[in-house]
C-alpha cells in the first residue's frame, strides 16, 4: 500500500499536500481500495470557507457513498475537473492526478492535529 512520507493524513482517510498557504486534498490509497471502483465525485463547496473536519464533498463507489472531510480549515479554491469525466483516476493515482480539491489554508495550526505517514500506517493496521 502506498503511503507517501511527504503528506499528512486524517483518520477519515484524506491526505493533504501543503505548498505554502495552499494545499491539495484527496483520499488515500487505503480509502480508494476500501471503496472499490469510484464512479462519481461531487464537490459543491468550491469558493466556500470550511472549518476543519467539515464535509467538502462526496465520493461514490459502486457499492457506497462516502463523505469527504476537509483536513484543515480553509477556502476551497479549486476542484479537480478531470474527475468529472474520469472519477476512476482516484483508483489509479490517488496521490497525484487523483487529487480532489485545492484549498487555501486558513489556520496552519490545524496541521498539528493530522497524522504523519508512520502514524497513519499504524492507524490503518490497528
Amino acid at each position: 500500500m502506498n503511503i507517501p512520507q511527504d503528506l499528512k493524513y486524517t483518520k477519515e482517510h484524506e491526505w493533504i499536500r501543503i505548498d505554502g498557504d495552499e494545499a491539495l486534498v484527496g483520499i488515500t490509497d487505503f480509502a480508494q481500495r476500501e471503496l472499490g471502483d469510484i464512479v462519481y465525485v461531487e464537490v459543491d463547496t468550491e469558493g466556500e470557507e470550511l472549518d476543519q473536519d467539515e464535509v467538502f464533498g462526496t465520493v461514490e463507489a459502486v457499492k457506497t457513498v462516502s463523505d469527504l472531510f476537509v483536513p484543515v480549515a480553509g477556502e476551497v479554491i479549486e476542484f479537480n475537473e478531470a474527475l468529472e469525466d474520469e472519477p476512476e483516476i482516484i483508483n489509479k493515482d490517488p496521490y497525484e492526478k487523483g487529487w480532489i480539491i485545492k484549498l487555501k489554508i486558513k489556520n496552519s495550526a490545524d496541521l498539528d492535529a493530522l497524522l504523519d505517514a508512520d502514524a497513519y500506517k499504524k492507524y490503518i493496521k490497528a
